[in-house]
């Protein structure tokens, strides 16, 4: 199929549509964690007004008083339609998925489809701290097979953490992140079929967290797991969360590959009464009428990522930070600085700027910090320039 690519221009960018003043009256957690004299650039929360689709139709749900239970497929064919024409993805069957409450608590109930309590999970550090914390929740081992110094998977490494992860005959799943979180790499067709080989030569059942899947800067393609030679074993969790910063409006979708639909078929039908009947009706308006929106946020963000380069350049050349290729999030090593292995601590006490503390993120993390560059050029130029006042 065709992959249509996403536009680097044509609509107003919605990162500079709103002023800091206006921002600091919202009440979520990036807003409201710390002081009014921090700039918060740390949760994966972006300064943006909601795209108008979505706020046609949830207005239109109020009006109507529409606001019981999910029900139906109409969320499925909207990520199915988008998957088409986006990632010429022709292979996301409706028949094979389910709604659940969003992202996490739907990997949650695919590793208890696939794995037990004791069994083994693995994840490429450094990754998305709640990995480790709803993984260990629900009484599984975490097993890190981290990076390689390029940031993307080592298949050697993985490779023998599978064979540790199913020592005795147990079962095991492999919790991949897809983009990944940190780093913003975006896996290519080769590695994701070379990792489904690995998978199925060890038994470990694939969970595909790609909740950045529509994230992708200009000139990249993403590649969902379920396409690659191999892939049918998979499961795979997708939404419109991130890239319509809709967390407060939950829902996402859980997908099975050919051969995993019989796994799916066992999901308790209770799981599809936590998603929000609004968050549903959000994200299949964004999938269906906001790719324009979509569009604009996408060139914003690339202009982001260079805006980034060249001022940790200018003010902060110790850091290293390669751009990454998705999602709207920076890692930075700071290690160069001597800020210890919790630089963010500094900046946040010096700096008055919030980040992510790269520890949390497991092996490979400490000295690190995840920067969120959703945001205006202007907040970003101001959060550059106290982190290099706080260093010096």
């Amino acid at each position: 199929m065709t992959r249509i690519p996403h536009e680097t221009s044509g609509g107003p960018n919605p990162l500079q549509a709103l002023t800091l003043d206006r921002l600091r009256r919202r009440t979520s957690m990036k807003w409201r964690t710390y002081p009014d004299d921090v700039l918060p650039l740390w949760v994966a929360e972006m300064d943006v007004p909601v795209a108008e689709p979505v706020v046609r139709a949830i207005t239109d749900a109020l009006t109507l008083g529409d606001t019981g239970y999910p029900a139906g497929t109409a969320y499925a064919e909207a990520l199915a339609d988008f998957a088409d024409k986006r990632w010429g993805w022709d292979g996301l069957a409706v028949e094979r998925t389910a709604i659940v409450p969003d992202v996490m608590l739907g990997v949650v109930e695919m590793l208890k489809l696939v794995t037990g309590p004791g069994d083994a999970v693995v994840v490429n550090s450094p990754v998305y701290p709640p990995f480790f914390q709803f993984v260990e929740h629900m009484d599984r081992r975490v097993l890190q097979a981290p990076l390689g110094a390029d940031l993307r998977i080592d298949l050697g490494t993985l490779e023998e953490v599978f064979r540790q992860a199913v020592t005795d005959g147990r079962r095991a799943a492999y919790l991949l992140c897809s983009p990944h979180n940190p780093t913003g790499t975006v896996h290519t067709a080769d590695e994701l079929a070379a990792i489904a080989h690995l998978a199925n030569r060890y038994g470990v059942r694939v969970v595909a967290d790609e909740i950045h899947a529509q994230l992708v800067a200009g000139g990249v393609d993403f590649v969902p797991y379920l396409s690659v030679p191999g892939g049918e074993y998979g499961l795979s969790l997708m939404s419109a969360s991130k890239a319509w910063n809709l967390a407060g409006l939950k829902a996402a979708l859980a997908i099975a590959g050919p051969a995993a639909a019989a796994d799916l078929a066992r999901l308790p039908e209770e799981v599809s009464h936590g998603p929000s009947h609004l968050g549903v009706i959000a994200h299949t308006a964004a999938l269906r009428d906001g790719t324009a929106w979509l569009d604009a946020l996408l060139a914003g963000l690339d202009d982001n990522r260079r805006l980034l380069a060249d001022l940790l350049t200018e003010h902060l050349p110790a850091i290293s930070y390669r751009p990454g290729e998705a999602t709207y999030l920076a890692w930075l090593d700071c290690r160069p600085l001597g800020l210890g292995d919790d630089p963010a601590q500094v900046f946040l006490e010096r700096g008055r700027v919030a980040l992510n503390s790269g520890i949390p993120f497991g092996t490979g993390g400490a000295g690190h910090v995840r920067l969120n560059l959703a945001t205006s050029p202007e907040v970003l130029e101001e959060a550059i320039r106290r982190m290099a006042a706080a260093s010096g």
